[in-house]
């Protein structure tokens, strides 16, 4: 599949992803792509963020490839029952660990549990080993749940402008890669 002929839906975490992320690059560069915009983004409650992600999914007039990063992972993950247009595939970048009591900030853990049911469409998660907002360890349980494919990331924080990703030519290949395995 080629980007142009998908609806990628651009689903941020917890505070947006700001213009240096490598969201928001990908948003620029690909035509096809439109960021899941939220009411509150630094107060997140899960029903409207789900919401949300269904909202613009059954917007699309493409199938759908979601591109989620980690908080925007479990709102497209909850909103799944809620789809009516096709996903044919997802990209998730460094899932939270929303049963962890340490994480930080706490209202975090109101978007858990995850669901373990095997994911309905294909799906590729990226994660890092040294995550402060999530194990690998988690993000292999979850992701073998969901059937998901994990990329190890080896030590590279939460994979976002903060952790140096803002351009971030592996995921860009990583992800083109994916994309060239969806079918339409």
């Amino acid at each position: 599949m080629k980007a142009s002929e998908a609806d990628i839906l651009i689903i941020p975490g917890y505070t947006n992803s700001g213009p240096g992320h490598w969201q928001s690059r990908w948003q620029e560069k690909l035509s096809t792509a439109r960021r899941v915009e939220q009411a509150e983004w630094s107060k997140p409650v899960r029903e409207d963020w789900v919401a949300r992600v269904a909202e613009e999914v059954n917007a699309a007039t493409r199938p759908v490839v979601l591109v989620a990063h980690s908080l925007g992972i479990p709102a497209a993950i909850h909103a799944i029952p809620l789809f009516r247009t096709r996903v044919v595939g997802a990209f998730f970048v460094a899932p939270p660990e929303l049963d962890n009591p340490a994480i930080r900030p706490k209202h975090l853990m109101t978007f858990g549990p995850y669901p373990r049911d095997p994911l309905p469409f294909p799906a590729l998660t990226v994660a890092s080993r040294n995550d402060s907002f999530g194990s690998y360890e988690h993000a292999g349980d979850i992701t073998s749940a969901w059937g998901s494919s994990l990329v190890d990331a080896g030590e590279s924080g939460h994979i976002n402008t903060e952790s140096g990703h803002g351009p971030w030519p592996e995921g860009t290949m990583v992800f083109a890669q994916f994309l060239s395995q969806l079918k339409a």
